[in-house]
This record gives structure tokens, sequence and C-alpha cells, in this order.
């Protein structure tokens, strides 16, 4: 799973990109600081408790809780073994791949700019985030002013409007021979020339089925393929690109004056969109991850709050101590929880997925060298035990034999959906 940051040059979408990864890159006011794509991960809060709440419970009911765990209390009780992540207080972090995306100008469906490869680049993801200058101290180009710069309703429409013209112009090629062919195949045709011209950028056969259906909502009395017009095709543009791109926004810099009626009219389009909108300030959460990377403070990134970690005082100078008080004052203000709230909203709303936990050992819950819990996979909602084998490995769903619900102990087939927690042993034939 991939989650791009597009944007303009200059909204501080780089600047997100190392406060959510803690990755350094190059951030400096000009445009395409960023040419080629940064690809980073996050490490994202579950929801829920991680599944090694329960199976300590278990272990003590049982009697059988060693030693070394009853005394380890550096973790706050969680007893897992993540081969990826972290887990401390049962609060289990997973992995989510981030492409701090090239800088993109209007025009970049002509190739204007890099839009070529922008546009190449948001094939190989599955929902995207823009970053947007909400306080409009820049242009439309990204370039810097002080005052008199876009308004964001039109930032975040001209994207819209780029990656609709983007696939509009992949899907016009050949569209007059196909809307002939119609005449004698029908809708197959249609579906034949969609699915081939744009499985390449990633659209399944749902989001073309979406873009057709909404075509025929919004006009439903021309249902002649060749009397669709640039208009019709620039509509089922639009509506497969809101399938296949779910976008939502990070409304940047919301520390400088921000009308409030801008805002409430942004989120409403947003969400009209299937997106959701949540204000942002990237250079203070990249400054909190850096105190907390440097020991000073202790971050819930969640939450978007931190403590002065006790000791640290005297390392902190009067100018950090105020300028950690004035990040504080400023966040405080934000509705939600920053940049990591809006990657989990991402994840677990638009992307609906789930977390399931792969075991060997379906008593113990541990995998074959007797680690508890190491994997926490997130899946999309409605995987069933054998996708989630594939996802382990393909040799795994191939030689797929049945699973077993290790909470329940039920022996569950190939086809049964999972849920959000489930730990899951799957038996498979040897390759």
């Amino acid at each position: 799973m991939r989650i791009g940051l597009v944007g303009k040059p200059n909204v501080g979408k780089s600047t997100a990109f190392s406060a959510l990864t803690e990755n350094p890159v190059d951030i400096a006011n000009y445009p395409f600081t960023t040419i080629d794509p940064n690809i980073g991960v996050t490490w994202l809060p579950l929801l829920e408790n991680c599944a090694c709440k329960d199976l300590l419970y278990r272990k003590q009911e049982s009697g059988r809780l060693p030693v070394s765990e009853k005394n380890d209390i550096n973790r706050g009780g969680s007893i897992c073994s993540p081969n990826s992540g972290y887990c401390n207080s049962f609060r289990r972090l997973v992995p989510v791949t981030l492409v701090d995306v090239a800088g993109l100008v209007p025009g970049a469906h002509k190739g204007r700019g890099r839009g070529n490869q922008f546009l190449s680049d948001l094939a190989q993801c599955d929902a995207l985030i823009q970053v947007i200058d909400i306080s409009g101290t820049t242009d439309l180009e990204g370039n810097p002013v002080e005052k008199g710069g876009s308004n964001p309703i039109d930032d975040y429409k001209f994207l819209l409007e780029e990656i609709d013209s983007w696939i509009l112009g992949i899907i016009s090629t050949g569209w007059e021979r196909t809307a002939r062919s119609a005449q004698a195949e029908g809708q197959k045709a249609i579906n034949n020339h969609l699915s081939s011209k744009l499985t390449g950028i990633g659209a399944s056969e749902s989001d073309i089925a979406t873009g057709l259906s909404e075509l025929s909502r919004e006009f439903p009395s021309i249902p002649d393929p060749k009397s669709w017009g640039e208009e019709q095709l620039f509509s089922l543009s639009s509506a497969i690109r809101k399938s296949l791109f779910p976008i939502s926004v990070a409304a940047n810099k919301a520390d400088k004056y921000v009308s409030e009626e801008t805002i409430s009219e942004l989120s409403k389009i947003v969400e009209s969109e299937g997106g959701v909108l949540i204000p942002t300030i990237a250079e203070a959460e990249l400054a909190i991850r850096r105190a907390s990377l440097a020991g000073l403070i202790e971050y819930s990134p969640e939450k978007l709050d931190f403590e002065i970690i006790e000791g640290s005082k005297g390392q902190l100078s009067e100018a950090q101590r105020k300028a950690l008080k004035s990040i504080s004052e400023m966040i405080n203000k934000l509705i939600g929880g920053g940049l990591v709230d809006l990657v989990s909203q991402v994840v677990f709303g638009q992307l609906s997925r789930i977390v399931a936990y792969p075991v060997q050992d379906d008593t113990h819950w541990i995998d074959g060298d007797g680690n508890p819990l190491p994997d926490a996979i997130l899946v999309p909602k409605g995987t069933t035990a054998r996708g989630l084998a594939f996802h382990v490995h393909s040799d795994l769903g191939e030689g797929f034999i049945r699973a077993i619900d290790a909470r329940s102990g039920r022996v569950i087939g190939a086809e049964h959906e999972l849920s959000d927690g489930d730990v899951i042993s799957i038996q498979a034939k040897s390759s």
C-alpha cells in the first residue's frame, strides 16, 4: 500500500513527508525541490489494542506467563515481537509507505513542469493526500507571495482537473474506433477499451464499472457511445478518478491567518469527493519529531501532543523551551490530530484496511521461531483467509489447505472473510 503526497511547490509537502517519516529531504522555497519521488515509511497506530493484550490475558488465565514477561515493564505490558514497527502498552504501530511525489503545476497532463513523471508516480499510489497552503501565501504556480495568493479551493480543484484531463487523454485514444465497435459488440467493447487503457494506471473493473454507472446517471438520455462528446468522456474520466484515486487534504500552514469560511467550504467539497480534510502545521510537527528523536520530549503522534521528558530540561535552552511552548499552543488550536490522524483516516476509512495477525501456532500465537504475533498486516476489508495467505507469501496462497481462527479455535475455509484483529494460522501444502 502506497499513499502519495501531492501538491504544488512550496506548500509544505516535503516538510510533511519528513514529519511523517523522519526522513531528511530537501526543503527549500523554489519550484521542484523534489524532482524524483522520495519514498519513506510512516508508523501508523492501529485503531484497536494489539492482539498481544488478549494473548497476555490468556497466558495469565492459564498460568503459563513466563517470569520474564511478568517483569517486563518497559513496554507497558506488550508481549508481542514485531518484525516491523513496535508495540508499547498494547499500542501497535505498523508501516505504511509514503511517496513524496514531484511538484505539480497547472498543465501537468500536457507534460508541463514534471507533469508526465508526476502522473506516472501517481499511478503507483492507492490514495492521495494533497497538501494545500490553506493560508494562501503561494500563487497557483507555487511561488511564495506575501498576500493575494491562490485560493485554496482553486488549488484543490486544479489537481482534480489535471488528473481528470490525464485520464481523458488516455481513454480518448482510439475512442472513435471503440464507439463504432460498440454498435456490434455493445457494452463489451466499451469495457474492453477502458480496461486495456486504464489497467496500466491501476484501474480495476470496479473502478471502470463505477465510472460508467455514474456517467449513466449524469447523462441518462445519451445511451449511444457514438454520441458521447468530450463532455461525456470528461465526466467518465472524473468518475473513474474519484474511484481510482481517493484524495484527502492536509490544509497546511493553518497557524497563519485562515478564513474559517474557506476551510468549511473546502472541507465540504473534499468530502463530496469522498475525502477528508484536516488542518495541519507541517513545520511544527517536524519540529516535534526532531525533539522526540533528540530525547527531549515524549511524543504521542496519534494525539499530536507531547511532554518534556524529566531530566531533559537542563539540556533545553530558554529559546528552545519557548519554541516548544509556542508549538504546543499552535497545535492545541487545531481541529483533528494533524498529519498522522489524516493518514489514519485515509488508511482505515477511505481504503477500508483492517489488521490481521498471521501466526504458525494457533495455540500460542507464535511463528516458527517462537516469536509471539510477529506480524500485523494491513489488508483490505473483505480479504479472505486465502487472500491473507497470498499477502504473507505466494507459495502459502497457492498451497492453501485451510486456516484456523486462533481466537476461537475454529477451522475456516479459503473464502472466509476476515474481521479486524483476527489471529490466523494458515495450513498449506509444502512446495
